[in-house]
């Protein structure tokens, strides 16, 4: 026996679209949304355990004929590690990093950064351009890194607050407070060569990835 509708012209043919349409909805979000997720997991934990073998490594005394260790990452696993972790280990303030290797020496990075404490350590006149920088806002800066005989260093070109154009001086005042240290109570300076950790000897850049010498 029929039910109801069945013998209704196209019945059949509309109710079969609907449950493909139907369907097909599941399947996507149930393939792609965990997928994205779980790609993310995986590029912080081969991240995490780069850096952790990393660290093991360098503390261990080697001997004098050990052969250099490479370990290569993409800048998709940094990001990834910092999505992931980055709440446990990034200052209060600094949110979203975001890192790019452009090229054999060129790389971007970008953050959302709270400007209040940053830029309002001294009181400043209404006539200073920084008292009127103030809230979250994206920070960015773009230059060539460069690693060598176990120094590192930065070349800036340019840096942005808030998508404005800003002299380097004011990316090292923010810089500056975000990492300071009791070893370094002014914070890493952007301006001079540094030690690279660990015992790594240089960092070798292609587009999208980085190469540690160690």
């Amino acid at each position: 026996m029929q039910r109801k509708g069945e013998d209704q012209p196209g019945y059949n043919g509309a109710m079969r679209r609907r449950l493909l349409i139907f369907g097909l909805s599941v399947a996507l979000a149930v393939a792609f949304a965990p997928a994205g997720q779980d790609a993310v997991r995986t590029d912080a934990t081969a991240m995490q355990q780069k850096l952790v073998a990393m660290a093991l490594r360098g503390a261990a005394t080697q001997p004098k004929t050990a052969s250099p260790l490479r370990t290569t990452f993409t800048d998709r696993q940094v990001n990834a590690y910092f999505q992931q972790y980055g709440k446990t280990f990034l200052p209060t303030g600094v949110t979203d990093p975001r890192v790019t290797i452009v090229d054999d020496s060129h790389v971007r990075a970008r953050a959302m950064v709270n400007l209040d404490q940053a830029l309002q350590t001294k009181n400043r006149s209404w006539l200073d351009p920084l008292a009127w920088l103030t809230g979250t806002v994206e920070v960015s800066a773009a230059g060539r890194l460069t690693g060598a005989n176990g120094q590192g260093r930065l070349l800036l070109d340019q840096a942005t607050v808030g998508g404005v154009s800003v002299p380097i001086s004011v990316l090292q005042q923010v810089v500056g407070y975000y990492t300071r240290t009791p070893e370094q109570p002014r914070g890493f300076d952007l301006t001079q060569p540094f030690p690279l950790p660990s015992r790594i000897q240089s960092i070798a850049l292609a587009p999208g990835m980085a190469t540690i010498v160690q």
